[in-house]
Formats: structure tokens, C-alpha cells, sequence
């Protein structure tokens, strides 16, 4: 592609996701927005502002000679990679938002079909964007903190009926997969990306007050070793009474400590490391606002920047496919662990 052509992107799935992928597309200045698909109903949808060609499922655009370069996947998460595989092989790259799969052997096939079809997988892990991510992401990897010790990752929000609503996709098995999957794969994603593979996996589940919203887990606690050294832990629960509470994650080294917390992983709340003054940080971006709940921070304009310097050749993937895939295994593995103890 010339660098002075506008990339075209169509996107599937025009819930807040999508639509926001559409608002980030629109504003990038060497972007172009040149198709929406959804099966609702274009009425229903709020994209009146986007003057594109319309279509209620995939396989009528792919059908129709399909002018974009990149498609954007961002329906439920069970559908990211059949959909995915489609479009590849219509030699389309492709966006596909968090999670890549809900299991490894659909992530891999959906690798797999990417490296036959020569074209590019770009997982969404907006989170690490975001200015404390990028800063402990240079602080571990300068080795500034030493051996790595304990990494305990929180994350409790809240989801309650406002958000698992009956005609929603969200809290069904096969289309949401779980509590780790649509709420906090980004994290799960921000922790691998800084510490690696785990292994030596325990997790129990329980199901609190979600008993009638979703087909599966509210909470858990998971814990587990890293490959390169060091334990870790992940407890999370989507039983947080009426808002959001943190998403944090807590660092104990050899040579320091750290905890980033807020929110959404947003502020660096401690940074005790020896012979190092931490610098000042860009702020971070508010959080996602779906009216009666809060999402993560808002850098999808980043995600849509990245995308275009690979189409046109002038950078690497942020979020490569083969990391997407490492986060569907890890939850998997955790999953794996929890539902072994049940039956125990």
C-alpha cells in the first residue's frame, strides 16, 4: 500500500465496541471508514452519523467485493474467530477484539489461517497504551527491579443486571465464555506481557449473586508461578456492589516495589525502587463510559494507529496474534484448574 492511501476498514458489530472502533477509524486522519455490518436492525444501532453502506451479516459484505483492507471484529466474543477466519480468507487483515477465542485450538486455527492467507491478526489489548503500563513495562524489562518475587493482580468491578440484561449476549457461555474472558483478559494480557507464561495453577470459582444473570463464575481467586520465576495471583469477582472498585496489580522484587491501581490499572499508587526517581506520567485516558456501567481506559485510537503503520509498513504490532492466543491459553489453563477442583 502507498503511504499517501487512506487504509479502509470495515467494521462487524456495532454494540459500544464497535462503534467505537467506527468514532477511532473516522477520526484517524489516514483511515477511512467504508463499511458497518450488524444484525440488528441499522435503526437500532445509534451510527446515524456514519454515511457507509449497511449490512446485516458478514457474509452478504464479504459477498459483495468487499472494498476494505482491514475488517474490525467486535461481536461476542464466541463469534471472533469463525468471523475472523472468514475474513482472512478473503485476504482482509483483521482486527479482532478481546478475547482472540474463547479456547486455544480456535485461536490457533484463526493463526493458522492468518499465515496461509498472508495477511495480519491484531488482537485489542488497549490497556497497555496506557501511560503506567508503558512505564512498568520498561521498568521490568530494564531489570530495575531485580528478581521478581510476588505479582498479585485485583481486579473487582462491578456487572450486575444493568449490564447482564436479558437480551444481551453478555453472561451467555457460549457467546461471553466467562468472567475472565470479557472483563479482564486485558489484564490477564498486561500481566503476561510483563512477566511471561505461568504454570502450577490452582483456582476455585464461586458464583455470588449471579446466579440468575449469567451461565458462570462471578469470582475466583487463581494461583501460580511464573516460568521465568517468581508467584503470582489473580483474584477477581464481578460482584462489587453498585460501581467499580480497582483493577490493580502489586509488584514485590528484588530491588523494589511497585502498585499500579485505580480503576483501571490507571495510576501508579507506589514506587519504591532502589537508586530510581520515578518520572512524571502522561495521564491516562478516563475510562470507557457505558452510562450505568465504566469500561477500561479509552485508547482504541491507539489500537487503530498501530494498525495502520503495519498495513502501510512503518512499524510492528503492538498486540501480535501469538500473544492473543498465550492470554486465551492462560485463562483456559485457569478455568481448566477451577472446574478439576470441583470435581474433586
Amino acid at each position: 500500500m502507498s503511504t499517501d492511501e487512506n487504509v479502509r476498514f470495515a467494521v462487524v458489530g456495532c454494540g459500544h465496541i464497535g462503534k467505537r472502533h467506527a468514532e477511532m477509524i473516522s477520526r484517524n486522519p489516514e483511515s477511512e471508514l467504508v463499511a458497518l455490518i450488524d444484525i440488528k436492525d441499522r435503526s437500532e444501532l445509534g451510527i446515524e452519523q456514519y454515511d457507509v453502506p449497511f449490512y446485516t451479516a458478514l457474509e452478504d459484505y464479504l459477498n459483495d467485493e468487499p472494498d476494505a483492507d482491514v475488517i474490525c471484529i467486535c461481536t461476542p466474543n464466541g463469534l471472533h474467530a469463525e468471523q475472523g477466519m472468514k475474513c482472512l480468507l478473503r485476504k482482509k487483515h483483521v482486527v479482532v477484539e478481546k478475547p482472540l477465542a474463547l479456547n486455544r485450538s480456535d485461536a490457533e486455527k484463526l493463526i493458522h489461517t492468518s499465515l496461509q492467507a498472508n495477511r495480519q491478526v491484531f488482537g485489542v489489548m488497549q490497556n497497555r497504551y496506557s501511560p503506567p503500563s508503558v512505564w512498568i513495562k520498561e521498568v521490568v524489562d530494564s531489570g530495575k527491579l531485580g528478581d521478581i518475587y510476588m505479582v498479585q493482580l485485583n481486579c473487582y468491578w462491578n456487572r450486575d443486571k444493568r449490564y447482564y440484561t436479558k437480551d444481551s449476549w453478555h453472561g451467555d457461555k457460549e457467546l461471553d465464555g466467562g468472567t475472565l474472558f470479557t472483563q479482564f483478559s486485558h489484564f490477564v494480557d498486561i500481566m503476561y506481557w510483563l512477566f511471561g507464561d505461568i504454570k502450577d495453577i490452582t483456582c476455585r470459582t464461586a458464583d455470588f449473586n449471579h446466579k440468575d444473570l449469567t451461565d458462570f463464575e462471578d469470582s475466583g481467586l487463581a494461583q501460580f508461578t511464573f516460568e521465568e520465576g517468581g508467584m503470582g495471583c489473580i483474584n477477581f469477582s464481578t460482584s462489587v456492589w453498585q460501581q467499580n472498585m480497582e483493577s490493580s496489580m502489586t509488584i514485590i522484587a528484588e530491588k523494589g516495589s511497585v502498585k499500579i491501581g485505580g480503576q483501571y490499572m490507571d495510576k501508579v499508587e507506589l514506587c519504591n525502587i532502589q537508586d530510581y526517581e520515578m518520572p512524571e506520567l502522561e495521564p491516562t485516558n478516563p475510562g470507557n463510559d457505558y452510562g450505568a456501567y465504566k469500561g477500561s481506559a479509552q485508547n482504541h485510537h491507539f489500537v487503530i494507529q498501530n494498525v495502520v503503520d503495519v498495513v502501510k509498513d512503518r512499524g510492528d504490532i503492538t498486540t501480535n496474534a501469538l500473544e492473543g492466543l498465550k492470554v486465551v491459553d492462560i485463562i483456559e489453563r485457569i478455568y481448566e484448574s477451577a472446574k478439576r477442583r470441583k470435581e474433586q
